[in-house]
C-alpha cells in the first residue's frame, strides 16, 4: 500500500494547518448540550463553511471544496491534531447529506445541503422508538398520506440533538397495513412544525444530550420524503451504513485520543506503572488507533477504485466503538478515584476523560448495538445460518 502524498495533498494539509492555527478559538467552546454552548458551535461551524472546510469532500456546487476521500483523512487527522472544537452537525452532515446526494432529488439537494454545509439547519435523528431500537424494523410512528402532504403522528427517542436541532430526519411507517421491513419511508420533518413536542431526557453527566420527541398530526409536505415512497428502508440502511463506517467516526478522532492517553500515563507513570497491564493497555490502545487509521486509508484506496463495502461497515463499527471504549476504560484506571469527579471541581483532572468515558459507554448500542452488527458479519460476510 502507498503511503506517501501527493504535492497537492500536502498543500492541502498545509493549507488546514494554517488556517487551524489562525483561526481556532482562542478559548474552549461551551459544552453543545447547552443552548450557549450549542450555539457558539453553530457559529465555528459557520466560520468554517466560509472557508469551505465544513464539508471538504462535497461537490462544490452544494458547499463543499470537492475534496476525495484521502483529502478528508488529512483534513480529519489536522482537523483533531489542532484539537479544534467537537463538530455539531454530524447527523445532517455526516448521515443525511450523503443519504441525500445517493436518494435525493436535485431540488432536495439544492434546498437542503448548502444550508446543511453552513449549519443554517442542524439536524436530529429520528430513528428510534421505545419498542424499536436496534430492531427498526418495529417502527410504529406513523406518515398517512393526505393529499400532498403526510401526517405524522407517533414518537422517536434517543434522538441525538433534538432539542435545540431545526429539522429531524427519520423513519415513518407510510403504509398503516404494512409490517417490519415494508411500507416504510424516510421523512425529513421540522422541528417548529405544529404538533411537535420535544421533551429532553438527561444523561449520566447531567446533559441534555438526547430527546424524547413526539408527532401528534404534524404535517410535512410529501416532497420531504428521501426516496419512493414505501422505500424507506432501502434508503435507511445506506443511511446505517455512513453511520457505522468511517464517516462518523473517522479514525484521527481516535488518533488524537490515543495520543492524549499516551501523555496522560507519562504524566502519572510512576503511579501507572504499579499496574503493568496499564502500560500494555495504553499500548495497544494506540496501535489500535493506528491501526483503525491503517485501514482506513486501505479501505479509501479501495472505494476510490469502484469497491463498495456494504456489510463491513459493520466490521467498521465494532473496531471504533470497542477502542473508544478500552481507550477511555484505560485512562479512567490510570485517574483512579480523581477520574470520576466532574471538570468543574477543584482537583478534577483536565482532558475531560470522565465525559468521554460516560460517552463511550454509548457507542456500542448506538448506530446498532454491536450484538446486531456481529449477526450482520455472520449471516451477510461469512453465510452462517441464522
Amino acid at each position: 500500500m502507498e503511503l506517501a502524498y501527493t504535492p497537492k495533498q500536502k498543500a492541502f494539509r498545509q493549507e488546514v494547518r494554517e488556517w487551524l492555527a489562525a483561526n481556532q478559538p482562542a478559548t474552549p467552546l461551551a459544552n453543545y448540550d447547552t443552548r450557549e454552548g450549542f450555539e457558539q458551535h453553530r457559529a465555528w461551524e459557520a466560520k468554517l463553511f466560509e472557508q469551505r472546510l465544513s464539508m471538504v469532500m462535497w461537490p462544490k456546487e452544494y458547499g463543499g471544496r470537492g475534496c476525495d476521500l484521502i483529502e478528508w483523512l488529512i483534513f480529519e487527522e489536522e482537523y483533531y491534531g489542532a484539537d479544534a472544537p467537537m463538530r455539531i452537525n454530524q447527523n445532517g452532515q455526516l448521515l443525511l447529506g450523503p443519504t441525500l446526494m445517493e436518494f435525493g432529488t436535485e431540488a432536495q439537494k439544492q434546498r437542503f445541503l448548502p444550508r446543511m454545509a453552513e449549519s443554517v439547519d442542524m439536524w436530529a435523528q429520528g430513528w428510534s422508538e421505545p419498542n424499536a431500537g436496534s430492531d427498526m424494523a418495529a417502527i410504529t410512528s406513523k406518515a398517512i398520506r393526505d393529499g400532498d402532504h403526510y401526517v405524522l403522528n407517533g414518537q422517536k427517542t434517543w434522538s441525538s440533538r433534538a432539542l435545540f436541532a431545526d429539522w429531524l430526519f427519520g423513519l415513518f411507517r407510510s403504509d398503516p397495513t404494512s409490517t417490519r421491513h415494508n411500507g416504510l419511508s424516510f421523512v425529513m420533518v421540522p422541528l417548529d412544525a405544529p404538533g411537535v413536542t420535544i421533551r429532553p431526557i438527561r444523561a449520566l453527566n447531567g446533559k441534555n444530550t438526547f430527546a424524547e420527541v413526539f408527532f401528534d398530526d404534524v404535517r410535512v409536505p410529501v416532497e420531504n420524503c428521501i426516496g419512493a415512497e414505501g422505500q424507506g428502508w432501502h434508503v435507511a440502511m445506506a443511511t446505517a451504513g455512513f453511520e457505522r463506517g468511517l464517516l462518523l467516526r473517522s479514525p484521527a478522532r481516535f488518533q488524537a485520543t490515543a495520543r492524549k492517553l499516551v501523555e496522560l500515563y507519562q504524566a502519572h507513570r510512576e503511579s501507572a506503572d504499579r499496574d503493568p497491564s496499564i502500560r500494555e493497555a495504553v499500548v495497544d490502545a494506540w496501535l489500535g488507533a493506528e491501526g483503525y487509521a491503517l485501514s482506513s486509508y486501505h479501505t479509501v484506496g479501495r472505494l476510490s477504485r469502484g469497491a463498495q463495502i456494504g456489510a463491513e461497515s459493520s466490521i467498521n463499527k465494532i473496531i471504533w466503538s470497542e477502542l473508544d471504549l478500552k481507550m477511555h476504560d484505560t485512562a479512567m484506571r490510570i485517574l483512579g478515584a480523581h477520574g470520576e469527579l466532574l471538570s468543574s471541581a477543584p482537583q478534577a483532572p483536565g482532558g475531560a476523560w470522565l465525559d468521554g468515558f460516560l460517552f463511550a459507554q454509548a457507542g456500542p448500542i448506538y448506530a446498532g448495538t454491536n450484538e446486531i452488527q456481529r449477526n450482520i458479519i455472520a449471516e451477510r460476510m461469512l453465510g452462517l445460518p441464522k
